[in-house]
């Protein structure tokens, strides 16, 4: 058999597969959702752990596979019930036929509106089908609609690292990123207006001068040549025109409504910062679990202390680095080796391979941070490590000699500088309670007391 478009054959094969379809449907909805749940937790870990090391890059990525993975299954979700739904009246007109408007025995009134307004039961089992088809379609665009904007973002942060590289000529600003950044602005701004419109902008001559250069570069940048037939064929029908008005708002709303809690109180939330007034899981290193993964900031052991000491994890910063070169010019390397790399370039330092230089990284850190329990200050003593969940930092112990029992504060302050102005900042207050020499001991409820 061809598969040239215009064989005879070919068509009849095609029409057989139309009808035939909602079996691949269900098999490949069914697959993809049981698939999607089992994936969404390690990509929300993934994406958590890129965001901690400020990839960017895998940031991106990450944070749109989540988008994908929601608009995916819902869609996929929303299939199902429809194909099911078709799936029963497919059963029922089996059984039962055609509606029979005399013999429900309405009055007139009612006769005639369901007449009109429900029609007859195969408009119903065709307009599902019609909706059932049209979401699964709907889905794998919406996803291509998504992976064309990632791409857009990409580039915009790509140019924006590429801009703050100090290595970067001022001309390739002013000359070459400069002029991108407009383009591509201008091109965001114009190929959304086409697609919210539906294609006002090829439409008119005047227009079409204008927006055929961006159309041109923004198809490949959205992948739109990989799904433009079927987009065009979505929208030559009146059906997929109002579908299309709909998305947006659907999606928009579906966003608001994820967004949407209920409080029971003015001053107190689920969701908190750790601070002096607030304990945050977050922040103690045993009440780390699945959902709290990763250490915010800095970490102690936990909130009950019985130790006469304070195991003090302070997880590194993307911008302390640059602080470090501030407050010790002799420490900048002449090449600056943050960003990709690979494992075949040369002068990439490993834990194992650290320079003759970390000596003075460490006491620079050192006396850029201030440890303190309530106003009792240490000057730490910092030892690079990587705390249990792989998250890169520096510990120290502070001694706990001259600290009462009781309630504390944490505060853990370090040097900084806005432009030449150096001023020290609060980076995190961690509350926790000194009780050395005793156990916790759990109060027994005796009858013969």
């Amino acid at each position: 058999m061809s598969n040239q478009p215009a064989d005879k054959k070919f068509k009849k094969w095609l029409d057989i597969l139309q009808q035939e379809s909602w079996q691949l449907e269900l098999i490949i909805s069914g697959f993809a959702i049981y698939g999607l749940f089992m994936v969404i937790d390690p990509i929300e870990l993934a994406a958590q752990q890129a965001e901690n090391d400020n990839n960017v890059y895998t940031t991106l990525l990450y944070q749109g596979l989540e988008i994908s993975w929601y608009i995916i299954t819902i869609n996929l979700i929303a299939h199902v019930i429809l194909r099911g739904l078709w799936i029963g009246a497919i059963g029922l007109r089996y059984v039962s036929g055609e509606i029979d408007y005399d013999r429900l025995n309405y009055s007139p009134k009612f006769n005639r509106h369901l007449q009109k307004r429900v029609g007859s039961f195969d408009n119903y089992v065709a307009q599902l089908e019609k909706y059932c088809s049209v979401v699964f379609a709907v889905t794998f665009l919406l996803v291509f609609y998504l992976l064309g904007l990632l791409v857009i973002t990409f580039c915009f942060v790509l140019m924006a690292l590429w801009m703050e590289k100090d290595d970067t000529p001022e001309w390739v600003g002013d000359w070459v990123v400069t002029p991108l950044i407009i383009f591509l602005s201008v091109g965001m701004v114009l190929t959304f207006i086409d697609f919210v419109t539906q294609g006002w902008l090829k439409r008119k001559k005047w227009t079409t001068i204008v927006y055929y250069p961006f159309y041109w570069v923004f198809k490949f940048l959205t992948l739109s040549f990989l799904y433009r037939p079927m987009v065009y064929n979505f929208l030559d029908t009146k059906f997929g025109k109002r579908l299309s008005w709909l998305v947006v708002p659907i999606y928009l709303g579906l966003t608001i409504l994820a967004g949407t809690g209920f409080s029971t109180s003015n001053y107190l939330r689920k969701e908190f910062n750790t601070n002096e007034y607030s304990a945050g899981n977050a922040n103690y290193v045993d009440e780390l679990d699945e959902d709290i993964y990763f250490v915010d900031r800095a970490s102690i052991p936990s909130k009950v202390i019985t130790d006469p000491f304070l195991n003090v994890f302070v997880v590194y910063g993307s911008t302390v680095e640059d602080d470090v070169f501030y407050f010790n010019k002799e420490l900048e390397p002449e090449e600056d080796r943050r960003g990709i790399f690979s494992v075949f370039s040369e002068g990439h330092l490993g834990w194992q391979q650290l320079s003759e230089g970390t000596r003075d990284y460490l006491s620079t850190l050192e006396d850029m941070y201030t440890l303190s329990v309530d106003s009792l200050d240490f000057k730490p003593e910092f030892v690079f490590a990587l705390n249990r969940r792989n998250q890169i930092g520096y510990e120290t112990f502070l001694d706990l000699e001259q600290v009462a029992s009781g309630r504390h504060t944490l505060h853990v302050r370090r040097k900084d500088h806005r432009r030449d102005s150096v001023y020290t900042r609060t980076v995190i207050r961690i509350p926790f309670w000194y009780f050395p020499d005793r156990q916790s001991v759990r109060p027994t409820n005796n009858a013969n007391d």
